[in-house]
């Protein structure tokens, strides 16, 4: 491959020239310009991105913590990242965290030693303590995770209201004894939804009652499996089932299918609208998110961090989907 000094000997100027006209410098002449241009065309050089992300302190990089590569509610929000990015000249790498602060380190030290341009982060485990220490000189965006009290600015729904929405649905056909499958409530999405579950139920005086709230440490179908397998076994059955993710949801519809035939229809409802929510049998009530949306906000905010600008949080509307599940 050409290199800068071999286009200065073939158009007859300087290096320094060169390096003017590949820098779109305007100290150039037209006639010059165009000479260096037709040298660069005609022996087919490249510059060197690396060296111009060098010499502009920046990598064109954005990275994205999400806990599990495999969770299939990340999909669509990794690709409005990844289009949004890569139509402003950035890549992306996708940083498993596995909930594993040594992990976290590995890609904190990449923003703080210029390897990467900030961090979009979803995964609920982070350190926010650290993340905060970071986002006091460089770039942070959440997105979906966030902090009500935080300074870190976020895309997001509103998952109370969504979490509500969802039990205030099973209400109104008629069901009273509605259970829900939570996740971890250290996560403040889980604490949201279940604010949500129990204001819904309050609303139309109907009891909160602890058996029928599940607690599930991962978000696995297995996961949701199992909390409706507890759930059949209870003296008093409920007539519904709220779980917060659609993956947990899908392992209870699966339950259902095989246990659950032996007893009264149990409606489910499912909370995120991933792609499996519409190919389960029955197809899945849920809670849709507009998650590639949500994508493209957290790359666009996260550019715009990048330049120094002032980014301020969104909140997103949501939407609940009605499918079979709940329809006896």
């Amino acid at each position: 491959m050409a290199n800068i000094q071999q286009i200065a000997q073939q158009a007859g100027v300087s290096v320094a020239t060169v390096s003017r006209v590949l820098n779109n410098a305007t100290a150039v002449t037209p006639e010059t310009r165009q000479k260096v241009q037709r040298a660069i065309q005609e022996l087919n050089y490249q510059p060197s991105m690396l060296g111009r992300n060098l010499r502009n302190s920046e990598s064109r990089l954005l990275l994205v913590l999400l806990p599990s590569i495999s969770n299939p509610f990340y999909t669509e929000i990794i690709n409005g990242i990844q289009n949004t990015a890569i139509a402003n000249n950035y890549n992306i790498l996708l940083c498993e965290t596995d909930s594993k602060p040594e992990r976290e380190n590995i890609y904190f030290n990449m923003v703080k030693n210029k390897l990467a341009d900030g961090i979009i982060s979803m995964d609920p485990t982070v350190n926010m303590h650290k993340l905060h220490e970071l986002a006091e000189h460089h770039p942070v965006v959440l997105c979906s995770e966030y902090e009500t009290d935080g300074s870190i600015p976020y895309v997001t729904i509103d998952h109370e209201l969504a979490a509500y929405h969802a039990v205030k649905h099973l209400i109104k056909l008629g069901n009273e004894k509605i259970a829900l499958i939570n996740s971890d409530d250290t996560f403040l999405y889980a604490r949201h939804r279940l604010a949500g579950y129990e204001r819904a139920l309050q609303e139309f005086g109907l009891a909160v009652r602890d058996e029928w709230i599940y607690h599930t440490k991962e978000l696995d179908f297995e996961n949701g499996v199992q909390a409706m397998r507890v759930l059949l076994q209870l003296e008093e059955r409920p007539t519904a089932v709220f779980a917060v993710s659609d993956t947990l949801a899908i392992g209870a519809l699966k339950a259902l299918n095989g246990e659950g035939k032996m007893y009264e229809p149990i409606a489910v409802v499912g909370f995120d609208n991933i792609s499996f929510a519409s190919m389960t049998n029955p197809t899945l009530t849920t809670i849709s998110q507009p998650m590639y949306k949500m994508g493209c906000l957290a790359a666009e905010m996260l550019m715009t961090s990048i330049k120094g600008e002032k980014v301020a949080s969104i909140v997103l509307d949501h939407e609940l989907i009605i499918r079979e599940s709940t329809m006896g």
